[in-house]
């Protein structure tokens, strides 16, 4: 199987979209700021393409790891050392029959919503324990990387 960078590269850059409407005052930008302790004067001056920029670099990332996640045949690949033309014939018969099951929208957003709840919740969750952050900021957080990480999945298990 071959990494498609440019379908990881749109899902990346969903988590930019999902944080604009998040993060909108409307929605929880304000309630995120006053729990975050963020105010208009902390956010002045801020280098936002930088920011942008390392957000989807970061995204990037994350969807490099959600797509061996919601893409089963990942692990068929890695069983074979990551180099499917080494592999024994019963590999190419596998893929022959399994290779696209399960690569829809729905099956990758069950992943991402897994991965949301298992990972990015308790490890946002333990960081505002720490930081002594309120449980409105830790289920923004979480809410946000879940929905993220959700539409991630589908974009990545439907078009990679």
């Amino acid at each position: 199987m071959e990494i498609n960078f440019l379908v990881l590269l749109a899902a990346a850059a969903s988590t930019l979209v999902v944080g604009f409407i998040w993060y909108n005052p409307k929605v929880f930008g304000t309630i995120w700021m006053k729990e975050s302790g963020m105010t208009e004067e902390k956010m002045k001056g801020a280098n936002m393409a930088f920011i942008f920029g390392m957000s989807v670099f970061y995204a990037f990332l994350i969807a490099m790891v959600i797509q061996m996640l919601s893409i089963h045949q990942w692990g068929a690949v890695s069983m074979v050392g990551g180099d499917p033309s080494l592999a024994k014939p019963s590999f190419d018969a596998f893929m022959a029959d399994y290779g696209t099951s399960f690569r829809t929208f729905k099956h990758g957003v069950f992943h991402g919503l897994l991965t949301g709840l298992f990972l990015a919740m308790p490890i946002i969750a333990t960081n505002s324990l720490y930081e002594r952050k309120s449980w409105k900021y830790t289920l923004i957080s979480a809410g946000y990387w879940t929905v993220s990480f959700m539409l991630m999945g589908g974009i990545i298990c439907a078009w990679a």
